[in-house]
């Protein structure tokens, strides 16, 4: 088992990618913190993993709020006494639409949930990282409309655009502490925001 007794929290791990990433740790050996901001999809995932024999913890947390994700990094400490891997997975947003017509609350959670919850996420972990001295690993869930914008949906591509040139510099000043951050930028899945890529009578 590639990640035998690793330690790692996982957002957005309700459903969708996350969900699956949740549960293929667990079936590599790691012991997962499944967060969502839905308690019962956090609970659903993780009482799935620890009854297919996994360790799993749910974490209901917003991701976009400080003290919540504070919370979430203490939680796999408290459970499994020590940090190894965050996947920043948890993501939204708007339905393909001209940009203009996309209201400033939802472009403003967008940005929070996309790319906030990055900044967020290494405030509280890279600190714990560092205090164990063993390195650490951030995995940021970017997209390839980063890298190719996608018509109608200029907002949500500026942010995974965001996410990922923040995941080079973070990798280029944590790397000397043996602090990897990696993205990975798929291209689309049956998750829950595909119908909004599409359009909203899709």
């Amino acid at each position: 088992m590639r990640l035998k007794d690793k330690v790692a929290v996982i957002t957005g791990a309700g459903s969708g990618f996350g969900e699956a990433i949740a549960r293929r740790y667990a079936q590599e050996g790691a012991k997962v913190v499944v967060n969502d901001l839905r308690a019962d999809a956090a609970n659903r995932v993780a009482g799935s993993i620890v009854q297919e024999g996994g360790a799993a913890v749910a974490q209901e947390a917003d991701v976009t709020k400080s003290v919540a994700v504070k919370a979430m990094i203490q939680t796999a400490l408290d459970q499994y006494g020590k940090l190894d891997i965050v996947v920043n997975n948890a993501g939204f947003t708007h339905t393909n639409q001209p940009m203009l017509n996309v209201d400033e609350a939802t472009f403003d959670r967008i940005y929070a949930v996309n790319v906030k919850a990055i900044y967020l996420a290494a405030v509280h972990a890279v600190p714990v990282f560092r205090k164990q001295g063993a390195g650490g690993c951030i995995i940021n869930t970017a997209s390839t409309a980063g890298l190719r914008p996608r018509p109608g949906l200029t907002w949500y591509n500026g942010s995974k655009g965001a996410a990922i040139t923040l995941t080079k510099s973070m990798a280029a000043e944590l790397g000397p502490e043996k602090i990897r951050v990696n993205c990975i930028c798929p291209v689309a899945g049956e998750t829950a925001m595909l119908h909004q890529f599409l359009g909203a009578d899709t």
